[in-house]
């Protein structure tokens, strides 16, 4: 007779997780997840993300929370300063020409 050697596999929150549990991950991983995180894609167009976790009767995939900056890449299409949100640069450019003018 043959035993089945397979561990369970489970996808579930890095919430649910027991206290020992998030000690061993924490261990695992003291630096952060960013190098070992994967993007899951769900078939209605929704994803999130997960880190592996491995204990000795199961391999776990851990639902971990990230927040995504939409913003960004419009961020960097504006420009930094508005024209008119330099409070004074007509000041210091007419001081400046001003100065040139008395050499």
């Amino acid at each position: 007779m043959m035993t089945n050697n397979t561990k369970k596999r489970i996808v579930t929150s890095i919430h649910n997780l027991t206290p020992e549990q998030m000690e061993e991950v924490k261990a695992l991983y003291p630096r952060g997840f960013s190098e070992v995180m994967s993007r899951i894609d769900k078939p209605n167009g929704d994803f999130f993300y997960v880190v592996p976790y491995e204990t000795e009767d199961t391999s776990y995939l851990l639902k971990i929370d990230v927040k995504i900056d939409e913003n960004a890449d419009s961020v960097d299409d504006d420009d930094f300063f508005a024209d008119d949100e330099i409070a004074g640069a007509d000041e210091i450019q007419d001081e400046v020409s001003s100065e040139d003018d008395m050499e």
